[in-house]
């Protein structure tokens, strides 16, 4: 079985997704715009895709008050299907 494991935020607002994606760009993280997983948020249709690994740095600028969210999961792709862990 093949997995992939991502973090994820998802906005309230399209706003607050454009707000989030300048504060992880001007930081130079890797991240992706893509559209919500329904599975996750029925809220605002886009949302960030990004490193595991920066998980933790993110959830600090969230904290901080800097991004403006509905929730930051850990996004696992596999085979077998997609799953959300809620974080925050």
């Amino acid at each position: 079985m093949r997995k992939e494991t991502y973090g994820l935020i998802t906005f309230k607002s399209t706003s607050h997704a454009l707000q989030g994606e300048q504060v992880l760009k001007d930081r130079n993280f890797v991240f992706k715009t893509i559209p919500t997983p329904r599975d996750v948020s029925t809220s605002c249709g886009l949302s960030l895709l990004f490193l595991e690994e920066d998980i933790d740095r993110i959830k600090e600028l969230i904290e901080e008050g800097l991004i403006n969210i509905d929730g930051l999961y850990r996004y696992i792709k596999s085979s077998e299907g997609n799953r959300a862990e809620k974080i925050l």
